[in-house]
């Protein structure tokens, strides 16, 4: 018995494995695919671009810089939050190089089914309170995007508002990925506003 056992669950781990390696580059396609069409959907029409990988609030962050003609147009940036209701959400955020936000596409969520997961609409409350602006010229609570219930003046989804501010906490990792790729500045984390440099000093002090 010991030994049949053994060998239906050497046969069923095999069968997993395969099954992992037959499916894991099409889904690595799948996904890069997802990332290639997004950024697509929130620049203007482009002929190249070059990628900064960034890390800010200990999260991975890139920035595709657009250009046309050898000029640039625009700026995709990659971003994402652990702040979701149900986990991490990722979005690709336009901007154009003056700062306006040119659009913003959902690449992961899982979100409530109806409520939170409206922030994939178009021309949801989210993104109608930011596209085509500055996030400069935005009420800004601590220096930060915040949705109204916070102060900010971001309209939030309806009965979904840890999502919406899983969604505003997204969009200013992505505006401070901006400001550091566009302006050479070092890049602020979103949650302690203090940038590497100044982390890396108070953890010394405290040493």
């Amino acid at each position: 018995m010991v030994a049949v056992l053994f060998c239906i669950t050497l046969i069923s781990s095999a069968g997993v494995g395969l099954v992992n390696m037959i499916t894991v580059e099409p889904i690595a396609e799948a996904k890069q695919k997802a990332v290639n069409d997004a950024v697509l959907a929130v620049l203007p029409a482009f002929d190249d671009k070059k990628i900064d990988e960034l890390e800010i609030d200990a999260m991975p962050i890139k920035v595709y810089t657009a250009t046309a003609e050898g000029k640039t147009i625009g700026y995709a940036v990659e971003t994402m939050t652990k702040k979701g209701f149900g986990g991490v959400v990722k979005l690709m955020v336009g901007f154009a190089p003056t700062g306006e936000v040119l659009n913003v596409n959902v690449l992961q969520q899982a979100e409530t089914p109806g409520l939170g997961t409206k922030m994939c609409d178009e021309g949801n409350p989210l993104i109608s309170s930011i596209k085509g602006q500055n996030l400069e010229s935005k009420k800004l609570v601590n220096g930060m995007l915040a949705v109204t219930k916070d102060g900010g003046d971001v309209d939030a989804l309806t009965a979904a508002t840890i999502s919406s501010r899983a969604y505003v906490d997204a969009v200013n990792r992505a505006y401070m990925a901006y400001k550091s790729v566009a302006n050479g500045t070092e890049p602020t984390d979103v949650s302690s506003g203090a940038s590497k440099v100044e982390s890396a000093q108070k953890g010394g002090n405290n040493e």
